[in-house]
């Protein structure tokens, strides 16, 4: 093999894994023990994999590494949430956010280093863009945590939009799905975009899993103000491209929509809401706002956010109300943002 930088274990697919075993001069099968070791066992150490040969190993060590690399620091809420912050290059940081509940545990994770969608109102828009994440990157926060083998639902709704960096998303959730990789059912895992249209038509075509827009205003010029992504991807082409696939049988369609005091949160607004999304069976999600430092946004009030529920249901929409986790150590949705830490 040429001499360049240790490929990384993690992220890479089978046939990639045959490539590196074939330019080693190892065996065949070795990619699949490669794949054994790093998703099923979670191992980051080459020199534990004792099924392969002790040569075997000393070759690998040589051009690789397992690209496994734990948690640099972890918070733990009031409630139980977890954020883990990771360490990806140097000055680079994302997070992860791991939500246990009764009788499930969710794992929130991150698909680029900040973000270039610029919402209003989110903390990770204001950290501008760094790049996007590799596969092995977002994978590396599901296998290198403690909770990682009973993890029950993983949701990219972490830091960034996954749809700007849709191959490497996508090739994340075939090895999660595999059965090389993690084997779960694509409907446990949820990916959360604003609605980018070329990402989006590629994860529907290529992917099984559930899908969140982030929708936020059914008014596209209210929505543009708050996302400014809708300039290039409007919510209304958006809605159209969703309604030519079926959401009644393998996966679920939902709209996030972050409620914002005197912004977006009126019957007027409700209504809007309603008409959008009637002809899709979906579900809203309607997003407490969390404020963050700096930001000039308020939070709707609890009789509010039930009056626009109300509205919705009246209109025959199924809607819940988020609960707000982790918010005492900004784990929250929107809240995630790594940038005092990338300047120390």
């Amino acid at each position: 093999m040429a001499d360049k930088s240790p490929s990384n274990i993690a992220g890479m697919t089978l046939s990639e894994l045959s490539v590196l075993a074939e330019n080693l001069d190892l065996p065949k099968f070795t990619a699949r023990q490669l794949a054994d070791w790093v998703y099923k066992k979670r191992c980051s150490d080459i020199n534990s994999m004792t099924n392969i040969s002790a040569a075997g190993r000393q070759k690998l060590l040589q051009h690789c590494s397992s690209g496994l690399k734990r948690p640099i620091k972890t918070s733990i809420s009031a409630d139980g949430t977890k954020k883990y912050l990771f360490e990806v290059g140097e000055g680079q940081f994302v997070e992860s956010v791991f939500i246990p509940d009764k009788d499930r545990s969710t794992l929130c994770i991150s698909s680029q280093v900040g973000c270039r969608m610029g919402c209003r109102f989110c903390a990770t828009g204001r950290m501008g863009f760094a790049r996007n994440l590799s596969a092995g990157e977002i994978l590396n926060q599901v296998l290198s945590i403690d909770e990682s083998p009973e993890l029950d639902n993983i949701v990219y709704m972490g830091m960034g939009e996954p749809l700007d960096n849709t191959a490497e998303v996508i090739k994340s959730i075939e090895i999660l799905c595999s059965d090389y990789g993690l084997a779960m059912s694509p409907k446990r895992i949820t990916v959360s975009t604003v609605g980018r249209p070329e990402g989006l038509k590629a994860l529907l075509e290529g992917c099984k899993c559930h899908v969140a827009v982030s929708i936020h205003a059914a008014n596209s010029e209210l929505r543009a103000e708050l996302v400014p992504s809708e300039r290039t991807g409007r919510i209304a082409d958006i809605m159209a491209m969703l309604k030519q696939y079926d959401w009644t049988h393998q996966r679920r369609i939902s709209f996030e929509y972050t409620m914002l005091q005197g912004v977006n949160d009126s019957a007027i607004c409700a209504t809007e809401l309603s008409k959008m999304v009637k002809s899709l069976p979906c579900r809203v999600n309607l997003i407490p706002y969390h404020k963050a430092e700096g930001f000039s946004y308020l939070p709707s009030s609890a009789e509010t956010i039930e009056k626009f529920k109300s509205i919705l249901e009246k209109n025959k929409i199924t809607t819940t109300i988020r609960r707000s986790r982790g918010q005492d150590i900004d784990a929250a949705c929107g809240m995630l943002s790594t940038k005092h830490k990338q300047t120390k």
